[in-house]
């Protein structure tokens, strides 16, 4: 059995550190902005994710059931009983570290 989830928000759910703001701040004539969330621009940024996106499922990608590819999960297994049980795995981490599955991009 196969599946693959896709995160909502992708970048935008990694908070940049207290007291590290100001290194992403930008100014405008109105105002300066100091973003709270990574975002796509910034070095580093796609290996900051992906580096959070391999370490969260990290049991089950050296299992071999799981392919995470930046905001793309895939869960491969032999029993859909087992297919049950690492999908709601995937979707309890993810949840517990506020990143979501977008349900219209989930795929069977």
């Amino acid at each position: 059995m196969f599946i693959k989830m896709n995160l909502r928000w992708g970048y935008n759910n990694v908070g940049i550190k207290k007291g590290d703001k100001w290194k992403i701040a930008f100014s405008m004539p109105e105002s300066i902005f100091k973003l709270m969330v990574m975002f796509i621009g910034l070095t580093n940024s796609l290996a900051t994710f992906q580096a959070i996106m391999n370490y969260l499922p990290r049991d089950m990608i050296e299992a071999g059931n799981v392919v995470v590819f930046i905001d793309d999960v895939i869960v491969r297994t032999e029993t859909e009983e087992e297919h049950d049980d690492i999908a709601k795995e995937i979707l309890r981490k993810m949840a517990e570290n506020d990143l979501f599955i977008k349900p219209e991009k989930y795929m069977w």
